[in-house]
């Protein structure tokens, strides 16, 4: 064992899980046990319409270092890993996926990583073992939000990392309603790095990211944590104002030299169009920052516990 004093959280969003879930187990156990004997894992199920959460009541039962967490409904993801890190005790965090692409066994580099002085160690995956769909979307949605928000975010990295007491109680000191959690890692800084992993292929179902839950992640996520949106508006409305000023003295002269004898109907009815979509998409980004906004002075909480077993301090 490398390090008999330092405790391990290990924090997993559950969301049909079922069949992967005695593996994950006993593969988190045989690897955390080569580094500490003071670990725990912390399941959390997001309202999962199998029978996951009677798995994690069973592994419950079967060790009481593993904590069940569920959910009163399914909150998403990010939710699912605020909760456990909220109740997670170790030195060190890692978080991963349950569906067992993400290695237990690179658990062990990760901290051997992080024990040279890094706070952060994330698990960059090189040979992607997902669908063609889900890579490419994947990186569509990096550079998109890497665009709207100046950060640089890599299609490669993702929940995957382990990661000190300190990075994760600042990441919790975030009031932001909308989590997402690798950015909220590139925002609280500390010292950073990734490492090669292995990535597995999908043993059994699909990803539960369908096209327009991706499309909603991406959405939500750049308007948390970017104005650029707005911004890019305010640039492309003064462009389109210079302009359309420039084109009025174009056809003004042209009219005075006597060039144009025919007004087009159809050009005037093309700018009208024109000018009342941008509009349109203008304040309708405009009105989406509204309604954030709405949804954040509610403060209303970002998750609800229906259940807990094996919690440190309950009787």
């Amino acid at each position: 064992m490398m390090g008999n004093q330092i405790k391990i959280s290990v924090v997993i969003p559950v969301y049909m899980g079922e069949v992967f879930l005695p593996e994950l187990y006993e593969r988190v156990h045989a690897a955390v046990e080569t580094l500490t004997s003071d670990w725990e894992l912390l399941l959390v199920n997001d309202a999962s319409p199998d029978s996951s959460w009677e798995k994690i009541r069973e592994l419950c039962k079967r060790d009481p270092a593993v904590k069940g967490i569920n959910f009163s409904r399914n909150f998403g993801q990010h939710y699912a890993i605020t909760a456990g890190l909220t109740r997670a005790s170790g030195d060190w965090i890692v978080v991963m996926d349950c569906d067992l692409q993400d290695m237990p066994e690179e658990i062990v580099p990760l901290f051997r990583k992080a024990l040279e002085g890094f706070d952060s160690v994330c698990a960059q995956r090189v040979l992607r073992r997902d669908t063609f769909m889900k890579r490419m979307s994947s990186k569509l949605f990096y550079k998109i939000f890497s665009f709207l928000t100046d950060t640089r975010l890599d299609s490669s990295i993702a929940n995957f990392g382990i990661y000190h007491r300190n990075v994760i109680e600042a990441i919790l000191s975030m009031g932001d309603s909308i989590r997402y959690f690798p950015a909220m890692v590139q925002w609280v800084g500390f010292r950073r790095c990734a490492i090669p992993v292995r990535h597995a292929e999908r043993k059994a179902g699909e990803s539960s990211y369908s096209f327009m839950k991706l499309c909603r992640l991406a959405v939500n996520t750049m308007l948390a944590f970017s104005d650029k949106p707005l911004r890019l508006f305010v640039f492309i409305g003064g462009f389109m104002a210079v302009f359309s000023l420039g084109m009025a003295v174009v056809y003004l002269i042209l009219s005075l030299l006597g060039m144009i004898t025919v007004h087009g109907y159809a050009s005037i009815i093309f700018s009208i169009w024109f000018l009342g979509g941008f509009l349109l998409m203008s304040m309708g980004t405009i009105g989406v920052y509204i309604g954030k906004i709405f949804s954040q002075v509610k403060n209303r909480p970002t998750f609800i516990i229906s259940e807990e077993i094996n919690r440190m301090d309950q009787k």
